[in-house]
């Protein structure tokens, strides 16, 4: 019987599932922490049943509840070191596979020690506002650990990170204050113990400070400099940054191409950009901040530079008048209009630059008093920074001085301030070795038409106008007169020269076709109607100094130039004099009396002392004294005092040149007689004053004052007489002319 063959069947050997545990937390443990363990099994099923083991024995499920068993996970809370161990499980089912393998043992740590961590902050000092601060809670702990953050007291949590670092923006000073932190993981969430106190000080950010010279206005060509300045305490290095917002652009601007300069501030307190040769492409606003570590400053306040795209040029003006008399007052200013800062300026006469610039200090050169050869054309230069940028030279100011006496005259004729076109002038030196210049349209050159001192231009020009003058071979400058030419058909006829103060001021308004006064005119003085005349002529009887000014006169269509007419202030008043003068007599007068008392007192009491006998009659009638001793002789005294006052005043019209002579003169007399034939004493005291007030007068002249005081004192005696004379004679005369 043949046997049969079954057929085959596939054996299928397997492998018991793999089991393995994880522990959560993963690494060590501290008491009291709780602590879960998870057997995964690689299986396809899932009704299995789990076996967990410590070290060799199965892990019992305790009362206390220590222990708890949920599916595939041991839950152990409240972890002690006496759980620490080995641990490792299985997997048990009903059906097949009817186990799983042996997980490997996993060894968990029970650590009794509570960790603490370490607060930190970045930066470690000083807090600014509008800064950031990052604290940082450090641990030696692994991860899955979260981080918890308190500020004031512990109690308060302001914050949850992942991570042990806690970035906040400091946006006053209240962000101030105490701050701690700690570590915690697991549910119920275990924490570690608190951090020590961190103490974050926040103070007020300084704020830059943008400064530039020479000035945030400049000229095309100068250096700028601007400097970047941060107030704050302490050696502390500042990183600096520019930032330039130029034609709408936003750009940084970095001083040494590398978008940083650093700068010590214990060493420089600046930080400074520095732009050589300005150009217009620098103009824009500038601001910079300045970086400590991880601290920025507030920005400063952008400034505007602005450059001119022009050269500097200066300005020069006089103040009050460019005319005057020696021993007045003058200041010429120098100014770059436009800019007034950090400025030095450089004066110049007739090209000449002028050695004392200290008087020039701050723009202003000031001449006081003024001098003849101060006359000149003056000119101003500025000058600023590191390196010196100079401006253009001013535009000429001429400045005349004018002599109190005329040593030399500049003879006009016909003798007015203002001409016609077309007239002639006649100009003359009075005296020998001068000639005439003229200053006109900026240039001083000889006059065109000179035969020795006199210059004639026989028909005039508006090209005329100007300055004319006397000047001696060595430069000197005399007399100088200022000449209008005018091309209209009104002229205001006015003398060149100065008016002196209390003569009259006589002006005319003359029409070109008649060369005489025009019926109908107004007269204006500095832009304001002053008269009315239906003359063409205006009168000022008394001229005082606030009569100076720019006269000009008006017809109804027409209008003559503007002339300046100054007013030359006149000599002492007479009343003054006469008040001192009179001052000083009393004064003497009383000096005088005081010397006569005392020499009388004297003298009563020596007639006292001497012996006296009755008078025997004679047979002429005459009286003789009889035991008169010789030692004791009458004297009789006579003291005579004159004081004579004399001020005399006149002007005559010719001379410009006042003189005053002050001459003090003094005689004392006194005669003493005797008389042995006097009858006694007699004492004859006789006072004589005689004042007189006497005035005169003269062309344009003032008035003759004497004062005439006399004093007396007389003492006689009769009989005969001896004389012996003493002469004491007093006379004090003081006279003070003055001419003109």
């Amino acid at each position: 019987m043949d046997q049969q063959t079954s057929s085959s069947v596939y054996l299928s050997v397997k492998a018991l599932p793999i089991s393995t545990v994880t522990v959560t937390p993963d690494s060590a443990v501290f008491t009291g922490e709780t602590v879960n363990l998870k057997c995964v099994i690689e299986s396809d099923h899932s009704d299995w049943t789990y076996e967990w083991y410590k070290d060799r024995n199965r892990v019992k499920l305790q009362s206390d509840g220590r222990y708890t068993v949920n599916r595939d996970t041991l839950t152990i809370r409240g972890a002690a070191e006496s759980d620490q161990g080995q641990y490792w499980c299985r997997g048990q089912r009903y059906g097949r596979p009817n186990s799983s393998q042996s997980s490997s043992a996993v060894s968990l740590s029970v650590t009794d020690l509570k960790p603490k961590p370490e607060l930190r902050s970045d930066p470690a000092g000083t807090a600014l506002t509008g800064n950031t601060v990052t604290l940082t809670c450090n641990t030696d702990l692994s991860t899955g650990w979260d981080f918890y953050w308190y500020k004031n007291t512990q109690d308060s949590e302001i914050k949850t990170t992942r991570t042990n670092s806690y970035s906040m923006k400091i946006d006053s000073v209240s962000d101030g204050g105490q701050y701690w932190c700690r570590a915690g993981r697991g549910e119920p969430v275990y924490y570690t113990q608190y951090s020590d106190e961190l103490t974050l000080s926040v103070t007020e950010s300084p704020k830059a400070v943008v400064t530039v010279r020479p000035d945030e206005h400049v000229f095309r060509g100068e250096t700028v400099t601007l400097r970047c300045d941060i107030k704050w305490r302490g050696n502390t290095e500042w990183t600096y940054r520019w930032q330039i917002e130029q034609t709408g652009q936003h750009n940084h601007y970095n001083y040494n191409q590398n978008n940083q300069h650093k700068n010590t501030v214990s060493r420089s307190s600046t930080q400074e950009l520095k732009i050589s040769r300005v150009e217009v492409f620098h103009r824009g606003k500038y601001s910079c901040t300045g970086q400590m570590d991880t601290q920025i400053s507030q920005r400063s306040d952008a400034v505007a530079l602005t450059v001119s795209s022009d050269e500097a040029q200066a300005a020069v003006r006089v103040s009050p008048q460019p005319w005057l008399t020696e021993g007045h007052s003058v200041t010429l200013i120098c100014e770059v209009p436009g800019s007034s800062t950090g400025w030095t300026f450089s004066w110049f006469r007739d090209a000449d630059h002028l050695s004392d610039s200290s008087r020039g200090a701050g723009g202003s050169y000031t001449l006081s008093p003024a001098a003849l050869q101060h006359t000149g054309v003056y000119t101003c230069r500025a000058e600023r920074g590191e390196p010196a940028y100079s401006s253009q030279n001013s535009s000429a100011q001429p400045l005349w001085v004018t002599g109190v006496s005329a040593s030399v005259r500049l003879v006009l004729r016909p003798s007015r301030s203002q001409h016609f076109s077309s007239d002639s002038l006649s100009l003359s030196c009075d005296s020998a070795g001068w000639t005439v210049r003229r200053y006109t349209h900026a240039n001083t050159q000889d006059c065109s038409a000179q035969t020795g001192s006199t210059c004639g231009i026989q028909s005039l020009s508006t090209s005329d106008t100007g300055v004319y003058w006397c000047e001696s071979e060595s430069g000197e400058k005399r007399h100088p007169l200022n000449i209008t030419v005018h091309g209209g058909a009104v002229i205001l006829e006015s003398s060149a020269d100065p008016v002196i103060e209390g003569e009259t001021l006589t002006l005319h308004c003359l029409h070109r076709s008649t060369i005489s006064s025009i019926l109908t005119a107004d007269f204006y003085k500095d832009g304001s109607l002053i008269q009315n005349q239906t003359t063409g002529e205006m009168s000022i009887p008394t001229v005082s100094k606030s009569d100076e000014g720019f006269y000009y006169c008006k017809t109804k269509s027409r209008e003559s130039p503007h002339s300046w007419i100054s007013v030359r202030a006149s000599s002492s008043s007479p009343l003054l004099v006469v008040g001192v003068s009179v001052g000083l007599t009393v004064f003497l007068l009383l000096l005088i009396l005081l010397v006569l008392l005392l020499r009388h007192k004297k003298r009563d009491q020596h007639h006292n002392n001497q012996q006296t006998s009755t008078p025997v009659p004679t047979r002429s009638g005459e009286s003789q004294l009889e035991n008169v001793p010789l030692q004791s002789e009458p004297v009789s005294d006579v003291t005579y005092s004159e004081v004579t006052v004399k001020k005399k005043k006149s002007m005559d019209k010719a001379d410009t040149m006042p003189e005053s002579t002050n001459v003090t003169y003094s005689k004392i007399r006194k005669n003493m007689k005797k008389d042995i034939n006097s009858a006694g004493p007699s004492d004859l005291i006789y006072t004589e004053i005689n004042m007189k007030d006497e005035k005169k007068t003269k062309s344009k002249g003032f008035g003759l004052a004497d004062v005439l005081i006399k004093m007396k004192s007389k003492e006689k005696r009769s009989g005969q007489s001896s004389e012996s004379g003493d002469t004491l004679y007093s006379e004090v005369k003081q006279n003070t002319d003055r001419g003109f």
